[in-house]
């Protein structure tokens, strides 16, 4: 309980001190910051949320479902995480007289994070069957 009060303490002080910083911002600037704020929240909800969750429903249906978990999983987070990237990856604002715009190859970081996804999502149950003992809880689903 100790724990959970000095991690919220920590969590409310970030906060405050971020919303400080935030004001001490000049007007043009704290109206730029909430616009963007608001299309980020719709672009979310309006491409990034559906997306995820249709890619997620398409591959379910042909993922064994002893897999369907751990796919869901892995696509929640890749789809999240691509749509994201998507101006990192298409380079938009990338100049070439300012090479320091976009200096990586954010194409090659995007394949080692999509296979770390993929690895973590075949060593998901291996692990969790180590860990566990072999022992499976089985959640019983009464219709209502």
């Amino acid at each position: 309980m100790r724990t959970r009060l000095l991690l919220g303490a920590v969590g409310v002080l970030a906060g405050a001190f971020g919303a400080l910083r935030f004001l001490q911002l000049d007007f043009p600037d704290i109206v730029n910051a909430v616009l963007w704020l608001a299309g980020g929240v719709a672009l979310h909800d309006a491409v990034i949320a559906p997306l995820t969750v249709g890619l997620t429903v398409l591959a379910t249906r042909v993922v064994p479902e002893e897999w369907r978990t751990r796919v869901t999983v892995a696509l929640i987070v890749l789809v999240t995480v691509t749509v994201t990237a998507i101006p990192v990856l298409g380079r938009f604002g990338a100049r070439p007289d300012n090479p320091t715009i976009l200096p990586r190859d954010y194409l090659a970081g995007w394949l080692v994070f999509a296979a770390v996804v993929a690895v973590c999502t075949l060593l998901a149950r291996p692990v969790s069957q180590r860990l566990h003992g072999g022992r499976r809880k089985r959640v019983s689903r009464s219709p209502g």
